[in-house]
């Protein structure tokens, strides 16, 4: 099922598409300022939304991690209470140590395991929502770059606007990847607008 922002998306491809081309252009159209400015308001309504919903993705992680805590801890504790139990019998004292670091170990390689698989878990729960949010804001950023490059040079108010909006957009990339380098198509995009 699409969210939100895509049916805006899809949309804006829509009216852009729609658009009549300025005489002799076959390039630049002819463009709404009222309708685009509504469809841009709404898409920057629904924006944070959205990313809230794929952070309140993310933030399971914890969940997942804290959950697997408890039980390695259970396990481990559990663990403890039957090796008291075996060493307070003195008649069987040996094959009670014997017994509980074999207890010890398995519950420690089990708490270990339950770890170590719920952090896959999440770091892929985690992976997954950012790909997901990092596709949708990319898609958004190529519409509404094309859009800038396409709009008439007598529309400045609005291809102002879609510039402010273009760089929250770039902004929200870089706080989902807070270690790569996206100047690459940053460079890229001024090239383009300023080509325009």
């Amino acid at each position: 099922m699409s969210s939100k922002i895509e049916q805006l998306i899809d949309e804006i491809e829509d009216y852009i598409e729609g658009c009549k081309y300025q005489p002799l252009s076959s390039t630049k159209i002819i463009v709404n300022k009222e309708e685009i400015d509504e469809l841009l308001r709404e898409l920057r309504m629904r924006t944070p939304d959205e990313i809230k919903r794929y952070q309140k993705i993310i933030s399971n992680k914890e969940a997942i991690l804290n959950d697997a805590k408890a039980k390695a801890e259970a396990l481990i504790n559990e663990a403890t209470i039957h090796t008291n139990q075996l060493i307070n019998e003195h008649e069987i004292m040996q094959q009670a140590y014997a017994q509980a670091n074999e207890i010890v170990t398995m519950a420690t390689r089990q708490g270990q395991e339950i770890l170590d698989n719920a952090t896959i878990e999440a770091n892929n729960v985690r992976m997954a929502a950012m790909q997901y949010m990092d596709d949708m804001l990319a898609n958004l950023e190529n519409i509404i770059a094309s859009a800038t490059q396409n709009t008439s040079a007598n529309y400045e108010n609005l291809l102002g606007g879609m510039n402010h909006y273009l760089e929250i957009i770039q902004s929200n990339r870089a706080e989902l990847h807070p270690t790569e380098d996206l100047e690459e198509d940053d460079l890229s995009h001024d090239k383009d607008l300023d080509a325009n």
